[in-house]
């Protein structure tokens, strides 16, 4: 398997250089260069499965014919994978529940940091430590979050050796809960940082940090972020478990994502790419709506970020359309590269007309203001119980709102327990969720995070300041 960039100028590279690499020398996004194939008969050979065991055989094209030299040997990824999947406080580890007639939800937070990025980046950290210990290296991580990726990045990453790594998350837009499980944790070789701005600021930033090479080379810079292809990856795993649950292959089954930065949804349309039969790959937005107005329109423009109930997905520049717009520009990186030069320049882009109807068949987008995300999960808990986060609400709500067919069944992506947004969930139901026992005292550790400008410079000087590797060299 090899990767090539979405803007053509970059080298082709075998997955362990990905890993590493993060985002392309380009300024691009690596996908692969041709999807590999699940055949009918390897899904229908999935039913009844260990979730670990569909998972290594799903990722293991990906990173290329295990064993050989230059991968990661067959059992030793195997042992990772199966490990990642033991921590998880559910045996099914992405459990399905029916909420509707033929809607359901996949609850994808039963990880340590109690949202979805657990799924991929339990496994990523362990890969770093495989593929740095082999090559003698070790690197520097910077990445941004609206919320989720932070925490499940740096307890991923904590106290690995080889790894320094540093969070931005945008200062008083993330909920307490999110924040504490980023600051709370006492490693020596997590650095947080509160950035006075918003999430697009942060991931600026961190692009901004990977393109300049000669600091990004100084300091053996990688990503956790969704540029990271290997996050993508193993976020592929849960549509085809919960694909063949409800039936496949023999059966065509839909899913509802809330994305802001369109990572999750990408990895559906990735396993649709792989052959798993998806009717529909639905889209929910909040207020922040730029990824419905696009679906919609074939457009995009670019306005403020304002703050939300779903703050996760407070977000106006989706890094991971990249990937599908690369598609949608059969594959032509240099035209795709002047479209998006454009776009960050102008605030405006339009997609190539060729592409649109197959992008119109099997995507839908749907926009859920905070009202609405309230009742929702006012409604849903009324009806049957079942407490909710405001993210996933959009994704229910947007099921049951752009549902073409109603014989196809739809999964929800359930991305965050509703313990890591108790204000909203109690406003809405009345209950305060608690959390797990493994957090129960998160409220009340010390919290260590220093606060700086949208200043590319000053995060620059704080990095080589702090990180372990250099202390500046």
């Amino acid at each position: 398997m090899r990767y090539i960039s979405t803007r053509g100028g970059a080298p082709r590279l075998d997955f362990e250089a990905v890993l590493l690499a993060g985002l392309a020398r380009d300024g691009g996004l690596y996908v692969p260069e041709s999807w590999p194939s699940l055949k009918p008969k390897t899904l229908a050979g999935f039913a009844g499965k260990p979730y670990a065991e569909v998972a290594a055989a799903v990722m293991a094209p990906f990173i290329g014919p295990l064993g050989s030299k230059g991968t990661i040997p067959q059992k030793t990824f195997q042992s990772m994978v199966a490990e990642t999947y033991a921590g998880f406080r559910h045996e099914a580890v992405t459990p399905l529940v029916e909420v509707g007639e033929g809607v359901w939800i996949e609850e994808l937070f039963h990880g340590p940091t109690l949202a979805f990025k657990d799924l991929a980046l339990q496994l990523v950290g362990r890969l770093y430590d495989h593929v740095l210990k082999k090559q003698g290296r070790r690197v520097t991580i910077i990445g941004a979050t609206s919320g989720d990726t932070g925490s499940a990045a740096l307890e991923a990453c904590r106290d690995r050796r080889a790894i320094d790594i540093f969070i931005l998350h945008p200062l008083g837009r993330v909920s307490e809960v999110q924040r504490r499980q980023m600051t709370t944790i006492d490693a020596g070789n997590v650095f947080n940082i509160a950035i006075d701005g918003s999430f697009d600021d942060c991931q600026d930033i961190v692009k901004a940090c990977f393109n300049d090479h000669a600091f990004s080379d100084r300091i053996g810079m990688s990503a956790v972020n969704s540029i990271n292809w290997a996050r993508v990856m193993a976020q592929i795993v849960y549509y085809v478990t919960a694909a063949v649950a409800l039936g496949a292959p023999n059966r065509k089954v839909s899913f509802s994502v809330p994305s802001g930065n369109f990572g999750n949804v990408f990895a559906g349309y990735a396993a649709k790419q792989m052959g798993l039969d998806i009717g529909q790959l639905i889209v929910g937005s909040n207020r922040n709506d730029i990824l419905t107005r696009f679906f919609k329109s074939g457009a995009m423009k670019i306005s403020d970020v304002v703050p939300s109930l779903s703050p996760s997905m407070d977000i106006q520049i989706s890094s991971n359309l990249e990937r599908l717009l690369f598609d949608l520009f059969k594959r032509n990186g240099t035209k795709l590269a002047e479209a998006m030069t454009a776009f960050r320049k102008t605030g405006r882009f339009a997609a190539p007309k060729a592409g649109w109807p197959a992008v119109q068949k099997l995507f839908a987008a749907y926009k859920l203001d905070d009202a609405g995300t309230l009742k929702v999960m006012g409604d849903l808990y009324k009806r049957t119980g079942q407490l909710i986060d405001p993210h996933s609400a959009i994704g229910v709500a947007a099921a049951e709102a752009m549902r073409k067919d109603k014989s196809v069944p739809v999964v929800a992506l359930a991305t965050a327990h509703p313990a890591k947004f108790p204000d909203a969930v109690e406003k809405a139901t009345g209950l305060r969720p608690t959390l797990p026992p493994h957090l129960g005292n998160l409220l009340s550790r010390r919290e260590r995070y220093d606060v700086l400008p949208k200043d590319l410079g000053k995060i620059q000087d704080y990095v080589l300041a702090h990180r372990r590797s250099g202390s500046g060299n």
